[in-house]
């Protein structure tokens, strides 16, 4: 799918690139969050059979990198949605996001949830899900609630 120059791919970790974004997430999410408040996939979690990556490019640089983990046959969950620095603003994030949810509803989901964080460094991806419609839930899947998270819900 292409877009303003822009290119996603499904993508199995098997690039430098994508490999390199996934650790500068990982790093991020551990900078920003109480250890115990880290959810975020590791290289092992995003190659799982439930889970399928994707990646936006410009020509042949990352820009940014998102996830869909099957719950059940009906429901998602958002994991490791991610922002190259250098791509920041430029709509990578929400191309990726509607490729997400369009490929939910391709598949017959009928809700997608996600986990995230508080502070600063989390509200502009809030924003972004807010924006698509994403609403406050409750705790859901294997989470169980605790001061630094966040629990959304789209209904599709």
């Amino acid at each position: 799918m292409t877009g303003n120059s822009w290119q996603i791919r499904e993508d199995d970790l098997s690039g430098a690139a994508t490999r390199e974004l996934v650790r500068l997430h990982l790093a991020g999410m551990h900078a920003n969050s109480p250890a115990e408040s880290v959810f975020a996939l590791d290289f092992s979690g995003l190659t799982a059979p439930d889970v399928t990556l994707w990646t936006v490019w410009r020509n042949q640089t990352i820009a940014a990198m998102g996830a869909l983990k099957t719950l059940d046959p009906y429901t998602g969950e958002l994991k490791s949605m991610r922002t190259h620095p250098d791509f920041l603003r430029q709509g990578a994030a929400a191309l990726m996001l509607k490729h997400i949810l369009d490929v939910a509803r391709a598949r017959g989901m009928t809700v997608i949830y996600l986990e995230t964080g508080r502070g600063p460094s989390f509200e502009p991806a809030l924003a972004l899900y807010r924006y698509r419609g994403f609403k406050e839930s409750a705790a859901f899947g294997n989470y169980q609630p605790n001061a630094f998270s966040q629990f959304l819900k789209l209904d599709l």
